[in-house]
């Protein structure tokens, strides 16, 4: 049966505190989705963030963002107290830069942005505070590492030892901790313990959280779409612990780095600047490091979306030191090797994995894309630049097996991205959909129902193109840095008649899934007694009911 899903990040979530969690509002949004039919939430990349606060650059591969731990559930378990949180300004406010009065919305209706400058101070300052509270009440730090993967725990020490640098980036650490000296680190282990157990409390806390999330989804039928950056940010305890697979010299420089070449949008290219893998070293351990990511993030998730796809087949390597990506040049990845060692591994080959094929694709790599199956993107926003053989038409669709999205997280709102159009495409658009200006502001949905329409297994829409927000609902604008990545929703804003809309829309086109049952609240008592059933052995199997936040639902 076809789907249809929305994107929204964890950070864009409304509340208080500043940034979107894993607390009430995340059970709100599932039950939302569940309510209008759809089945899928794709969130972003949830690794935890440094410099810039991309999802696309996180300290760790194997690690979640402390950001978005709910500080009410620490309230909750006796972590923290309401008059404690009083006493922070997280920096809840409008959208700096932006009227939202000239784009579409009202100032009054404008969504909410992550002020992170504040957050970075006060919530960090509130999960010490709670961390403070656990060891006093005789907390058990060895106790959690039990709960997380070796890497997590690489990444708690990591994070550790970047702190007693004032933040420092890696590379530039005294040579005996750049290098990871086995002796040097079992000593600062031993001298920083309540430093690394805070960050193992963080993890621990992350973990907890997001687990009862995503249990309360699949209780009621909602897949989890996942994204995961294909490379690793250059800060990162994967860099630092795992040099062997990257390309660094002995020094701990990198000896070419990613990105991608000049094309019509950049005529310098784009220099990402992340360590580039060292494929022949993956192969000979047999792909080891990424067996064991994707087993983290198989358990976080229930679909992947790998980010730039192409990579695999073929990777743009840039001169370490160079300022711009014009000196680059291909280089062949991995290619079926990987995947092969991913079949062996998880004993099959439908792996649930979107594969992102926009960019540059190449015969090579529609060859991979072909030979591994997985389902690629189709952008709607990219249709409309080059006439009737556009692969991204909704009518050039020539297979089921893709993912249509109205835009992803780099793309301009709906509702924005029409509006400034260049007159021509917007006739274009006119004349494809049999419109004219007189539905200038219903495009977006007529725009979203066009997708909805189309033979793709599944449609994926940004929560802010179904509410119709101007430019002030972007999440991402690519290539620049510091307005990015702070949208957030206000509270209420999927009102009962926009649901409605939603729902016409997905079941009109035959992608409204019925939801699962919300699982129905445990009194104490059952709770209590769960020991003496499960001890007596004539007892009848309890019926299975998954613990969750039942005050969230």
């Amino acid at each position: 049966m076809k789907k249809a899903g929305m994107l929204m990040p964890v950070f864009s979530l409304p509340g208080k505190y500043g940034i979107g969690t894993l607390g009430e509002e995340a059970y709100k949004f599932i039950d939302m989705l569940c309510d209008t039919g759809n089945k899928i939430w794709q969130v972003l990349p949830m690794g935890p963030t440094g410099f810039g606060d991309s999802p696309y650059q996180a300290f760790s591969a194997f690690a979640g963002n402390p950001y978005f731990i709910d500080l009410p559930m620490l309230v909750e378990e006796g972590l923290l107290s309401e008059e404690e949180l009083a006493e922070f300004d997280f920096g809840d406010g409008l959208r700096p830069g932006l009227d939202a009065g000239n784009n579409g919305n009202h100032q009054e209706d404008s969504p909410f942005a992550v002020n992170y400058g504040k957050l970075y101070v006060s919530k960090t300052k509130a999960l010490k505070l709670a961390y403070e509270h656990f060891l006093k009440n005789g907390g058990d730090v060895p106790g959690l590492c039990e709960d997380l993967r070796p890497e997590t725990l690489e990444y708690c020490l990591f994070m550790a030892i970047k702190d007693s640098f004032k933040g420092a980036s890696w590379d530039v650490w005294p040579k005996k901790f750049r290098n990871c000296d086995a002796k040097e680190l079992e000593l600062f282990k031993k001298t920083h313990k309540e430093e690394i157990g805070f960050y193992v409390f963080l993890q621990y806390h992350f973990m907890k959280q997001w687990g009862k999330v995503h249990e309360y989804a699949k209780i009621r039928g909602i897949e989890i779409v996942g994204d995961i950056p294909i490379y690793c940010a250059p800060d990162s305890s994967d860099a630092w612990a795992h040099r062997e697979l990257f390309q660094y010299t002995s020094d701990g420089e990198p000896k070419k780095v990613a990105g991608v070449p000049p094309d019509a949008f950049s005529a310098t290219g784009q220099l990402w600047g992340n360590p580039l893998y060292d494929w022949d070293v993956h192969a000979e351990n047999g792909y080891e490091w990424w067996l064991d990511r994707m087993d983290y993030c198989f358990e976080m998730y229930d679909i992947l979306r790998v980010d730039h796809f192409r990579g695999f087949e073929s990777y743009y390597a840039i001169p370490f030191g160079d300022k711009t990506a014009e000196n680059g040049e291909w280089v062949k990845g991995p290619g079926m090797g990987l995947f092969e060692a991913m079949y062996k591994h998880y004993g099959r080959k439908d792996l649930p994995i979107i594969a992102e094929d926009l960019g540059i694709i190449t015969d090579e790599v529609r060859e991979l894309m072909a030979e591994v199956g997985f389902p690629g993107m189709k952008v709607l926003q990219f249709a409309w630049d080059s006439g009737p053989d556009n692969a991204f038409l909704p009518n050039s669709l020539v297979t089921t097996n893709c993912i249509y999205y109205t835009g992803t997280h780099d793309n301009d709102t709906l509702r924005h991205w029409f509006e400034t159009l260049p007159d021509w495409q917007r006739e274009y658009i006119y004349k494809y959909m049999s419109r004219s200006a007189n539905d200038w502001n219903s495009m977006p949905e007529l725009l979203i129902r066009l997708s909805m329409s189309t033979i793709a297994d599944t449609v994926i829409v940004p929560a802010a193109d179904y509410l119709g927000y101007g430019a002030d609902g972007r999440i991402n604008f690519p290539g620049t840095s510091g307005d990015n990545w702070m949208w957030r929703l206000k509270e209420g804003a999927f009102t009962d008649s926009i649901k409605n809309v939603i729902a016409e829309i997905v079941g009109v086109y035959g992608r409204y899934q019925k939801a699962l049952p919300k699982p129905e609240p445990r009194e104490e008592t059952e709770i209590a007694n769960d020991k003496d059933i499960k001890d007596d052995p004539d007892a009848e199997d309890p019926e299975i009911v998954t613990e969750t936040d039942q005050g969230a639902v």
